[in-house]
């Protein structure tokens, strides 16, 4: 049809210039919250629009090929319960932070992957049905990894409730996207030009959503992003760039596909830092809140920033799968 061209220029050029929306409206947020923060509300919602359209990208095949390689899901998962709590330890110790700032990044260390981790793996062209599973594994574990990651490097109990958690994903995660499978199913038999319209404009969409939930998180925590100091700031950004180079690292070793190494290296590196922040303040205190609050907002500015490195690596060609054991078909 003659519109989809425009519809693909919108999407490809909004998500290409993704990170520079972010970091226009992260310093707005900071200077005008109020206009902002009535967004908060919606942040659920618009979460799950973003998982909707990456249902709409996927297929059944896409997660046979989980089911034919479940190794990927095992590596995945690991990297991300062993490196993150064990990098955000390191650098507790490494930059002298105050136990009780300190605890907070541990936290994030042990959160489960993020919806965060989904919607970058799908801007940065990665395994989306790879990000998806990992998260849901990672997060249905949450209840016993986290706690005992918290024991063990803390020496502190919290408890966590598995319902909460379970109910999250299922409702913020998992419903969405079943819902983007199947409705790219009916499309795909009885509206295919619809599908197609839908999967070109759907990356602005997200970016659209995803740019709304960083105002939103940013003008909600203007005065804890204002109080922190150097080191806590030089906490958050290694701690997470680690994360990510450590993911993708581990992805490539392992042999995973361009593709899956990517959902690798986002899956790793972005944290739950939602939950982080709530069991922080329920179990710990406001200053154990701080560093998921900045996480929240970082992450929100480097997982933009490597998807749109990696699109810009891409140019305009979709990533190849190198392995042809796993190919699309």
């Amino acid at each position: 049809m003659s519109w989809q061209p425009s519809l693909e220029r919108i999407g490809e050029f909004t998500s290409k210039y993704f990170v520079l929306w972010v970091l226009i409206v992260s310093p707005l947020a900071l200077y005008a919250p109020e206009t902002f923060t009535p967004i908060a509300p919606y942040i659920t919602p618009l979460l799950g629009i973003i998982m909707l359209g990456m249902g709409l990208t996927l297929t059944p095949a896409d997660f046979r090929r989980i089911l034919e390689r479940p190794r990927d899901v095992f590596i995945g998962a690991m990297s991300q319960w062993i490196l993150m709590p064990t990098i955000a330890y390191a650098l507790v110790v490494a930059l002298g932070l105050p136990w009780e700032i300190g605890i907070g990044l541990i936290l994030v260390g042990a959160a489960p992957g993020g919806t965060a981790s989904n919607v970058m793996t799908y801007l940065g062209r990665g395994d989306v049905a790879l990000s998806v599973t990992i998260t849901s594994v990672t997060t249905i574990a949450a209840p016993l990894v986290m706690p005992a990651w918290i024991v063990l490097l803390a020496g502190e109990s919290i408890s966590v409730t598995f319902a909460e958690m379970a109910t999250s994903i299922v409702q913020v995660v998992l419903l969405p996207v079943i819902g983007g499978l199947v409705l790219r199913h009916v499309l795909d038999e009885y509206a295919p030009a619809v599908a197609q319209a839908g999967l070109s404009i759907f990356p602005a969409i997200s970016v659209i959503a995803i740019v709304a939930i960083v105002a939103a998180v940013v003008g909600l925590n203007v005065e804890t992003i204002l109080a922190a100091s150097a080191v806590v700031f030089l906490a958050v950004v290694l701690h997470n760039g680690l994360g990510l180079g450590a993911g993708y690292a581990v992805g490539r070793a392992a042999d995973m596909a361009e593709d899956r190494a990517r959902a690798c290296a986002f899956e790793v590196g972005l944290q739950n830092s939602g939950l982080a922040v709530a069991l922080a303040t329920a179990h710990f205190s406001a200053s154990a809140a701080l560093i998921p609050a900045l996480f929240s907002v970082w992450h929100n500015v480097s997982g933009p920033a490597l998807a749109t490195l990696f699109t810009y690596l891409d140019g305009d060609a979709p990533i190849a799968d190198e392995d042809p054991a796993v190919a699309s078909d």
